[in-house]
């Protein structure tokens, strides 16, 4: 079993350097899943989800050690079941949360039993179901998701290879409620998308980042890639740049990503590698 602990590393750290902090232990409430951690520099708080516990913990900037969070988002009324992963939006302070055939939306500062400010649902027929990768762009008004759709009428004769799951971006209105379709999919075979993990959006041009690791049972499958794509594509549309899964890369099998606009970097985390790799990548800032 995993030990629950959040590292926190130096932006140069190479090599085996040591973290800089890390919490850990029973008080931080932490567990062994964490998909997703969100930073939010306007607050100086970070945020992740703990599905076990069908919690979102926050936690300060600075924390450190055997920290407890600052806020735990906990109970029946927040509708929460397996957050694993998660979004914030800090120009208008809300925090996203996928779960499965709907999305839930809490403002920054909830804490408790609190109830959702807005539930975003797929229709009963012919909807979608959210597979954990999310983003939202604040200044585009936009919140993708990595999902899949259901139904023929959606599927339109397309499935993955190594099944429908978390094949497609499905891009939706940031104010969405209630049960809505996509204004727009981006799915089929020219994306070269099959497990989409995680997904992260660069406002200035509107850039949609995703890592792509083909398929979670396969050590090292074939076909993985950190693509970009625009928030106003659609369709059976390959990405506008890709950084590819080979040896000349270094990559593998990317899971987490993170974007570093100050120094024009993107920042994968390789679950096969279990390692973070940098990448420097200035078309899309």
């Amino acid at each position: 079993m995993a030990h629950p602990q959040i590292a926190i590393f130096a932006r140069l750290a190479k090599g085996s350097d040591t973290p800089q902090r890390v919490i850990f232990g029973q008080a931080s409430r932490l567990s062994r899943t964490m998909h997703a951690i969100r930073y939010n520099a306007s607050r100086d708080e970070f945020y992740v989800g703990n599905p076990f516990a069908q919690a979102v913990l926050t936690f300060r900037g600075a924390a450190n050690g055997q920290e407890s969070p600052i806020r735990t988002i906990q109970g029946p009324k927040t509708m929460l079941d397996t957050p694993d992963t998660l979004e914030v939006d800090p120009v208008h302070e809300e925090l996203f949360v996928p779960e499965d055939n709907k999305v839930l939306v809490f403002p920054v500062a909830a804490n408790g039993d609190t109830a959702p400010l807005r539930v975003l649902r797929s229709p009963a027929q012919d909807g979608w179901r959210a597979a954990g990768g999310i983003a939202v762009d604040p200044i585009h008004n936009v919140l993708v998701l990595a999902g899949t759709v259901l139904g023929e009428k959606n599927k339109g004769g397309y499935s993955s290879p190594y099944g429908d799951n978390r094949e497609a971006l499905l891009i939706f209105d940031r104010l969405a409620s209630g049960e809505v379709q996509p204004i727009r999919v981006i799915r089929g075979s020219r994306t070269g998308m099959h497990a989409i993990r995680q997904i992260e959006i660069q406002p200035k041009g509107g850039w949609i980042v995703i890592s792509q690791m083909t398929a979670g049972n396969l050590p090292e499958p074939e076909g993985t890639y950190i693509g970009v794509y625009s928030i106003n594509d659609s369709g059976n549309v390959p990405p506008r740049w890709k950084i590819d899964g080979k040896p000349s890369t270094g990559m593998k099998k990317p899971h987490g990503i993170a974007l570093n606009p100050n120094h024009k970097e993107v920042i994968v985390a390789d679950m096969r590698l279990n390692a973070i790799l940098t990448f420097y990548f200035p078309e899309i800032f």
